[in-house]
């Protein structure tokens, strides 16, 4: 068996008016949204693309662009399931998955369980090995300022067969 480690990052602008939607769940309360193309859950997008690289897969940009239409306000949750999917179908799974969240708004700790609950099942694997951490920006750089949501997200996984052709 061998492991593969992958890091995602994903950022976007908020503004009030928007859904704010963070790990599959929605935080009814916040004042701002992410703006993005899909639903703007940089939380799934930054574990997506922490997969896809793992797997050696691209990004997602390769395969979910947001010049496409099909994809205006897609649900991120639905679209990490198809990179698990497609990691899946390179003869891997997810073994493990942590993400730091850095924003002022919404307030990340309250809700951690529910967006691992959330993140486990389509990451396949059990919430105690999804790891949901926040920091804030203390008024420091664009996530302090209150303008932007910043996910940093790592995943490992591991081979469930053997590999050919190898590069």
């Amino acid at each position: 068996m061998s492991f593969r480690v992958g890091i995602g990052w994903d950022r976007h602008p908020l503004a009030p008016g928007h859904t704010c939607i963070l790990g599959g769940v929605h935080f009814d309360t916040s004042p701002v949204g992410p703006v993005g193309h899909s639903d703007g859950d940089a939380v799934c997008h930054a574990f997506g693309d922490a997969l896809l690289g793992a797997a050696g897969l691209g990004d997602i940009g390769q395969h979910f662009p947001d010049t496409d239409p099909q994809w205006a306000g897609a649900d991120s949750l639905e679209l990490l399931g198809r990179m698990v999917d497609m990691v899946q179908g390179a003869g891997y799974r997810v073994g493990n998955a942590d993400c730091t969240v850095i924003t002022e708004q919404p307030r990340i700790a309250p809700r951690a369980a529910d967006m691992r609950d959330r993140l486990a099942p389509v990451l396949g694997i059990d919430s105690r090995d999804v790891s949901i951490k926040a920091t804030r920006g203390e008024g420091v750089g664009p996530e302090g300022r209150q303008e932007c949501i910043t996910v940093v997200a790592v995943v490992m996984i591991e081979t469930t067969s053997y590999r050919r052709n190898r590069r």
